[in-house]
Formats: structure tokens, sequence, C-alpha cells
């Protein structure tokens, strides 16, 4: 039997022109593209907005048969597969949010071979059904989206993903591209294993989000902050804001919409329809605000969301990153912003301590933890430390977008103040046998004679009053990095401190401890972004400013289409296509053709319609 002849390089380039109104390929693109359509199997890492969809999409459409792409994200399939079918791809889905028939029909149409793309959860894959189904048809690639759920040590496992190591047992000569935008060379190494990829060829690109400007903030009153950064640098923007809680999610949104900000709240507390309906919301319209816990957010395709903001300290880094990326999917500045105080730390810490799971989950836990806590408290450019922890050595030492690189931290020597700190811990122990938390051991090292003070006539102990030379928040700020340092620990169900094996470095003078030093005011400790002044506005730098009205107009087109048609604005167009059509201004179909992200099928559908919005301008 003769091989069939290989797949043109030319096809592929063809097909992102045709298809997705793009000229040329970027960055690996072309290399993953070719090796894919070519028969081979890939591992991908690349960043959230870096274009990891059209990796499997285009190999899809030049290889003979269908894509199936596995997803876990059931609620978001339609969307996915309304922007494909407005591209002129024919794609479907099946999953279990379908009835017999409409099942029936997809059925259907994959054995006709009348799909470029099927998308499937990975339960369902799991399913002799689903199984015998896929043996009617012709494949021509299996796509694993969101591949770091397989890793049982992430942030994101789902079981399902165990079961796909059979694609490869069940289907030997079906290339299989596997891709996600979050995972440590660990990580990387446990999707191979476990997806029978090891013999796959590995792209990474580069964790790198130049657009996104990453911020830590002292916490201090942090509905408060939130509503500043939102009224002073994102009025009017699409963003997410991160709780850890359902309760703060309930009670941020509420709070966010009687300050005058539409908001919305997402958690596995809410039933299913009121989910879905809210995060339909949040895709169609401009300028809300969706207030959640990490259930939401995988998936979210939205380019536009302008901001993610963090209320509570997340478990890794792995799921900071993953969800900060959500923000400037398309390249336009975005802020990742993030409030982090000293019972973010208690909280976390009691949580690990607290948990159901075994000895090895809880010190994988910690290690997560750890490394979030060394990112919060650097001195040092947060991107170059986000880069190093996913095994980028090529890192900038300065960003000139975060935080540390635009108005840089001071350091001083807390050496002594955490001596102090220590020591009453020790004395409380040793001379009284007690426990107590964080603020205890302050009022102490402040000489507060609080009612609980005097109660247990801790003013009578030595080290009553030798901390007046620092501020309240200056003590929180020495417990808080001896807490991320490992230099204290919490303890039971109340935080309670404890010392560790490393605290007697500390109280023997052995280790010198170079600490953060904590804003003085709350002015300083607010959410502007750094240096005072507003964070760009979030349009390219050469989009000129004659050209607005005209991106207004497209805007409220797209809205009323995307209305019509009952799909996001974005699956449209998205706004950086509206702002080069905006900029250009075209007087013809051929003009208009030229924009990147106006391929053939919007061409067709739209084309007419842009171009009297444009005459209507003029």
């Amino acid at each position: 039997m003769t091989s069939a002849p290989p797949i043109p390089v030319s096809d592929a380039v063809d097909a992102l022109n045709r298809v997705f109104g793009y000229p040329s390929f970027r960055g690996q693109q072309s290399e993953i593209v070719e090796h894919v359509v070519a028969g081979g199997d890939a591992l991908v890492l690349m960043p959230t907005g870096g274009g990891k969809s059209l990796c499997y999409q285009i190999p899809a459409l030049v290889r003979p048969g269908t894509g199936v792409v596995i997803s876990p994200l059931i609620a978001l399939m339609q969307d996915q597969v309304d922007a494909l079918r407005t591209l002129g791809v024919r794609a479907n889905f099946l999953n279990s949010s379908q009835d017999l028939d409409e099942r029936r029909l997809v059925e259907a149409e994959f054995v006709a071979g009348e799909l470029d793309l099927l998308y499937v959860a990975p339960e369902g894959l799991g399913t002799a059904g689903v199984q015998r189904l896929l043996d009617r048809g012709k494949i021509s690639l299996f796509a694993i989206d969101e591949a770091h759920c397989v890793s049982q040590w992430g942030h994101d496992f789902r079981p399902d993903y165990l079961n796909l190591s059979m694609l490869h047992e069940r289907w030997p000569d079906v290339p299989r591209i596997a891709l996600t935008a979050t995972a440590t060379p660990a990580t990387r190494d446990e999707i191979a294993a476990r997806l029978q990829l090891t013999e796959a060829r590995h792209f990474t690109a580069s964790f790198d989000r130049p657009n996104i400007q990453y911020r830590i903030v002292p916490k201090n009153s942090p509905a408060k902050q939130l509503l500043e950064l939102l009224r002073t640098e994102h009025a009017g923007h699409s963003g997410i804001v991160y709780c850890l809680s359902r309760a703060s999610v309930e009670k941020h949104a509420e709070f966010l919409s009687q300050n005058g900000i539409p908001a919305l709240p997402y958690h596995a507390g809410l039933d299913a329809r009121t989910r879905a309906a809210n995060q339909s919301r949040f895709l169609r319209e401009d300028g809300l605000v969706m207030v959640a816990t990490i259930a939401f957010g995988m998936g979210i395709d939205k380019p536009d969301v302008r901001f993610v903001a963090h209320l509570d300290l997340p478990k890794s880094v792995e799921g900071y990153y993953q969800e900060t990326g959500r923000a400037g999917r398309d390249g336009l500045p975005s802020t990742a912003w993030l409030a982090y105080g000293l019972q973010d730390v208690v909280q976390q810490r009691k949580m690990i301590e607290s948990s159901d799971g075994d000895v090895g989950f809880r010190r994988n836990a910690a290690r997560h933890l750890d490394a979030m806590l060394a990112l919060c408290e650097s001195v040092t450019c947060r991107r170059g430390q986000l880069l190093a922890y996913f095994g980028q050595a090529e890192n900038p030492e300065k960003c000139g977008n975060c935080d540390v690189c635009l108005v840089p931290p001071e350091s001083w020597d807390g050496t002594v103040p955490a001596q102090k700190l220590l020591s009453t811990v020790v004395r409380l122990q040793k001379e009284r046998g007690q426990k107590f938390g964080a603020g205890q051991s302050i009022d102490i090292l402040l000489g507060k004679r609080t009612e609980k003070v005097s109660q247990f006539r801790h003013d009578e102990l030595t080290v009553f009053g030798i901390g007046a030379d620092l501020r309240e928040a200056e003590w929180r700020g020495v417990v808080r990095q001896l807490l991320a340092g490992g230099f204290l620990a919490v303890e039971g169900e109340y935080g309670t401190l404890a010392l560790t094996e490393r605290s007697g470095e500390v109280l023997r003078g052995e280790r010198k401890l170079l600490m953060r030093r904590e804003a003085p005011s709350a002015r300083h400790s607010s959410s502007r972004s750094p240096g005072g002044s507003r964070q760009p506005a979030a349009a390219p730098a050469d989009f000129p400013e004659s050209a607005a009205p005209l991106f207004e107009r497209l805007r409220t087109w797209r809205g009323s289409v995307a209305k019509e048609q009952g799909v996001p604005a974005y699956v449209i167009f998205h706004d950086a296509t509206l702002r080069a059509i905006a900029a250009l201004a075209p007087v013809s179909l051929d003009q208009l053709g030229t924009v990147a992200g106006v391929g053939q099928g919007k061409l067709a559908k739209f084309g007419d319609q842009v171009l009297e919005v444009v005459a209507a301008e003029q």
C-alpha cells in the first residue's frame, strides 16, 4: 500500500490567510503546523493569547478527515463552534448538554466526512459509544487542549484526562497534539508520560506576556483598593476579579454593583443555569466585571479582558499565571493586580495543614505556596521571577512593566526585629505555655495594654514594648515575611504562631534577613499604577486619534450583529481588527480583505455592512 503524498506547506499558509485572514504565522506556529500536518505528534506550551488554537485548527483543515478536539470546557463548546462557523469552518461538538436528536445529527455529519473539527469532552471520549463512532469516520488528528489537566499535582487536575493515553493505543496512526499555557518543566514531563507523548516533539514558546503589567500591592481595605483601580484605570473595561471563597465572591460582586461597576458573581455554589447565564453575559457584553472563584476562566477566549485582579493569594504560581493570562489576549495593555497581606499567608498555611491530603500532597502544596510567596515578596523583577519559574532562562533583569521595575522597593535589615518577634513567640510558649496569633505578639512588642494583654499579664514579659520603634503595619510585614520564608509557622484552627527548624538560625544571629520595606501610608499602597500615573490607554501606539469615532461606530455595529446572531461580539471581529479597519478606512472589499483578521468567510458575511459603516463616517 503506497503512502499518501505529503501535504504542501503552502496549503497551511493558504488556509491561514483564506479562513482566518492572517498573512503569516507567528513565532513557532509555522513549525508546529508543518510538523503536525506531516503526521507528527507534538506537545505545545504557549502562553494564553499566543495562538495555540491555530496550531491544531490549520492542520485539521488541510489534512484529510476531521480534527477531534478534546476539551474540558463543555460550557464554552458552543461559543467555540460558533466562532469557527463564522469563519466558514465546518465545526460541531458532542457533549452531555445535547439531546439524542442533536447527537445523532452531529454523529451523521462526522461519519459522512462533513466536519472539519469535532469537539468532545474527555469523559465522553472515554465511553464505548463515542469510541465506536470515531472508528466509523476518518480522523485527521487529535488535539488535547488544556493538557495540564492530566497533571495530578496540578491546579486543574481532571481524572478523565488520565484515560487519554488510549488515543495512541486505539488510533496509533493519528497524530496527536497536546497544548497548554501553563506547565513547569516537571509538569511537561508528566504530561508527556501520562499521554504517551514521550516521543512527541516539544515546542515551548516564550511565556512572556509583555503587554500585562504585574502589580502586587499591600492589602489594606481590598474592596476599596479594587474600586479605586477600576475607577481610575479601568472604567468601562471588562475584567475578572478572583476571590478564594464563594461568600467573598458574592460580597464583592454586590459591593462593585452598589458602587456603579456592573459586576456578576460566578462560583460552584450557583445553579448551573445562573452560572451559564452570567458567563454568557460576560462573553457577550462590554464593560462587565466577573467576580469569581477559580471555577471560572479556563478556555475563556474573550480577547478584551483588560484586567485580572486577585483579592486573595493564589495557591500556586501556575494558577496565578493561568488566571492573569486571561487578561490582554488581544496584545493590548492590561493589568494583573493582586492585593496581598499577612492574613493570606496565615490562611493558606492553615488550609494546607488541615487538608485531607497525605504527606506528599501537603508537601507539594507547601512547595507551590512557597514559590507564590517568593514572587510576592520579591525585590527583583516580577516578570523575571515568573519566567524563571517556568524554566525560561532568558528572562529580563528589568522588564520595565511591573511594579518592582517601575518603583523599585526598598529593602532593610530586618534581622533584629525578626529576633524580637521570634523571641516573643518563645517567651509565650516557654514562660506561659501559650500560643497566640500574630496580632497578640505585635501588641506585646508595641507595648499595647489591650484587654487581652492585661488578661494574660503579657505586659510582664521582658519583650513587652521592645518593638515600639516600628509601626504596626511594619510588624505585620515582618511576620508575613518570616512566614513566607519558613522562619515561622502557623498551627491549628486559630492560626497560632510557632517556631520552625529555621527559626534558630535567626535567633542565634546566624542568618541575616533583608526584608521589603512596608509602604509608609495607604497612599503608597493603593491600587494606583506605579509612579502614580494612569495606565496607558488600551490602544496600539500607531492608532490615530482621528480614527477613534469610526472605531466606536464599528463597535456599535458589531454589538448589534452579535446580539442578532446570539454570539459574543469578538466572534464577529476582535477589537484589534476593528481598530485596523478604522485606521485604514477601506473603500472596497479588496481593500478590507487586506486587514488582518478578515478572512474570506467574514469578508463575504460582513464586508458590505462594514463598508457602509465606514462610508457613513466619511
